[in-house]
């Protein structure tokens, strides 16, 4: 038996026996991939088990997050931290090998995948950083992004948004493995799967090739040889057998469901393996992985030599990990202007950011005039300017976000993206990774509340700040006016994870608020004349100016309080004292003013508050209009104050 075919051999049967171990998870989709898995690593793969996050080394996503264990199975026969301890403990507790991979969890894991098609999608973020780091940094930074894929990833929507833009940007770095092996959960592919994948990607724009004999390691390694070279990205369908191996292969019976300790057994015995023991690796067998180990290693300390060496390599490391100044808000803050939209002071602020950030990198799903998201002065990126920090999506908001995740787990570039509120719906899957992953990114997302106007309740959020509110470590920044905004740009493109700043399209009032407190969230905006507020007000964004008025309308009869969230992922995080200094619990009266779902202010007004919010979809009229037939006017608000102050 040949090592390569052993190596297959044993990544088949790790995998078999790690799913067994766990009485959970797939092991098909290992099995019958190993062959292009272990083809695409020995002979093609750039990387450093030593130094997992070595800038020169190649992208390697497992799109179908599924097959888990191929992946894992191959970072441990090829030096990574991952032992065969690891390997056992498979799916369970605070373990190394999670059902899915998990970025930040695993070394060499460059995503979290397991949603199909998100990792296709992240793969065109990552192929467009390369570009860019390529077209600033120089040839050096000249590396691919390889990719193995399901049926199911290329049928989920958002792998045709991706494939779109990819094959339009020409992104000739990305090589796609299709483990087209026909079967789904349900069974075969035929039951909802027919279209022609050679004449989807050709339309493309993509280079499609094929291999009939998917569990051929060298034809497997030549076709990816062949893919290098191409002015395009490149799709390899691979025809595989899931399962392969198996006495159940070809079926659907292998893909989610552990073969059991007599099936594995079976597969041995067909094999001719004489070990009875479960997660055998052969040391004839790691003496040979080494050697391939070893050159990897050499290639990666050649370049490290030859970046140290570079005449320029100052500039280049200043470019990538440029970060803001710690005086960027006062900075931000002269940039904050007169009556206008937060859209607007949101241009500026981003034009501002622009001055400190080079590597900044981000754009419009075909919205940059409404979002006012362009970076003045600079060019799109493309094929012919791949230096460019702009970037024209096209209406593509759920490839944007999970493009977006890419370029930001690239590494050294500060993404952003941009559209419409209620668009951030299609855009939900890929914000929740984004969290998930704790990356540094932005999104902006303009048109909030009624004040879009005539386009009507389609257009118009209500319930979109709840979803992103209820995501784990996803800050949500809804400012007031310029000075406001000025504050939730520093913090969001200074953040250590996934940010979005919600913004109007009408305009607001410049408020009499000293922002000094503001980056706390929540923050006392007008206080209260005696010791203690008789009514704490509360709003965000497009609002305050409400609470503001109607406070100042109601003084000589009630003492009120106005309080600002303008984040309440921010305030969240603040100690308790500050929280109680704010919203003293002594005081039960509490009304809450937002152009959108109730469901936010729950956990502030308690049993005795109310809210004026919007419990239902607004209406096609001109803003203004809509703002008064719901009720979010400075009288509306003060009569709603009396009424419930009455009943207290």
């Amino acid at each position: 038996m040949t090592m390569t075919k052993e190596a297959i051999q044993t990544l088949s049967l790790l995998a078999v026996d790690a799913v067994n171990q766990a009485n959970s998870g797939h092991p098909g989709m290992p099995m019958g991939a190993a062959a292009m898995g272990y083809a695409l690593f020995a002979d093609h793969l750039r990387f450093s088990p030593s130094d997992p996050k070595w800038p020169g080394r190649d992208r390697f996503i497992l799109s179908a997050g599924h097959g888990s264990m191929l992946q894992y199975g191959l970072l441990h026969l090829f030096g990574y931290d991952l032992t065969l301890d690891d390997l056992r403990n498979f799916r369970q507790l605070h373990s190394k090998t999670p059902g899915h991979p998990e970025y930040g969890h695993t070394d060499g894991v460059e995503t979290t995948t397991g949603p199909l098609g998100q990792g296709f999608a992240n793969s065109v973020g990552f192929a467009m950083a390369q570009k860019r780091a390529e077209a600033v940094a120089g040839e050096l930074f000249r590396h691919k992004t390889y990719v193995i894929c399901s049926d199911g990833d290329l049928m989920e929507g958002i792998s045709y948004e991706a494939a779109s833009i990819a094959g339009h940007l020409k992104l000739s770095n990305l090589i796609v493995l299709y483990d087209s092996n026909s079967i789904t959960i349900d069974g075969g592919t035929d039951l909802s799967f027919s279209e022609s994948i050679k004449e989807r990607f050709e339309a493309q724009h993509w280079r499609w090739m094929r291999i009939e004999d998917g569990h051929d390691p060298q034809k497997i390694s030549e076709a990816i040889e062949e893919a290098k070279s191409s002015d395009r990205p490149t799709l390899i369908e691979v025809r595989t057998t899931i399962g392969k191996g198996s006495a159940k292969e070809g079926t659907s019976a292998t893909h989610g469901a552990p073969l059991g300790a007599e099936e594995a057994q079976a597969i041995k015995d067909r094999w001719e393996l004489d070990p009875k023991e479960t997660f055998v690796v052969r040391d004839e067998l790691r003496e040979y992985l080494q050697g391939i180990i070893d050159k990897k290693e050499m290639e990666a300390a050649e370049w490290k030599k030859a970046f140290h060496e570079l005449p320029n390599k100052k500039e280049i490391e200043e470019f990538f990990g440029a970060e803001l100044p710690e005086n960027i808000l006062e900075k931000l803050l002269e940039r904050a202007g007169t009556d206008k939209a937060t859209r607007a002071h949101g241009g500026e602020m981003l034009q501002g950011i622009k001055e400190y950030l080079p590597n900044l990198f981000g754009g419009s799903a075909d919205l940059a005039g409404s979002n006012l998201s362009t970076l003045k002065g600079e060019d799109f990126f493309s094929a012919e300017t791949p230096a460019a920090p702009n970037v024209h999506y096209g209406i593509r908001e759920h490839a944007m976000a999970a493009i977006t995740n890419g370029i930001s787990l690239y590494g050294g570039f500060k993404p952003f993206a941009a559209t419409f509120l209620s668009f951030a719906d299609y855009m939900k899957p890929s914000l929740r990774l984004a969290s998930l992953m704790k990356i540094p990114l932005v999104h902006i997302f303009t048109h909030d509340s009624l004040g879009v106007g005539e386009d009507g309740p389609t257009h118009q959020p209500i319930e979109q700040l709840v979803m992103l509110r209820s995501i784990p470590g996803f800050t949500l920044y809804r400012p007031a006016d310029g000075k406001e905004t000025a504050v939730a740009y520093a913090q969001a493109f200074s953040g250590k994870g996934p940010a979005a700043v919600v913004l109007t399209r009408q305009t607001l009032p410049e408020l009499p608020i000293d922002v000094e407190k503001a980056n706390l969230g929540g923050y006392i905006v007008r206080k209260e004349k005696g010791d203690q507020p008789e009514l704490i007000l509360m709003a965000s964004g497009s609002e305050l100016h409400l609470a503001l008025f109607a406070a100042k309308e109601l003084e000589e009869e009630i003492d009120v309080r106005v309080v600002s969230m303008l984040s309440m992922d921010v305030f969240e995080t603040q100690s308790a004292e500050y929280k109680e200094e704010v919203l003293p619990q002594a005081v039960r009266a509490r009304f809450a003013i937002e152009a959108a779902s109730p469901l936010s202010w729950h956990r502030y007004i308690g049993l005795d508050g109310q809210c004026h919010c919007m419990d239902q979809f607004g209406a096609s009229a001109p803003g203004g209009e809509l703002f008064e037939h719901f009720g979010f006017t400075t009288d509306n608000i003060i009569e709603e104050i009396r009424s419930y102050m009455e009943k207290k």
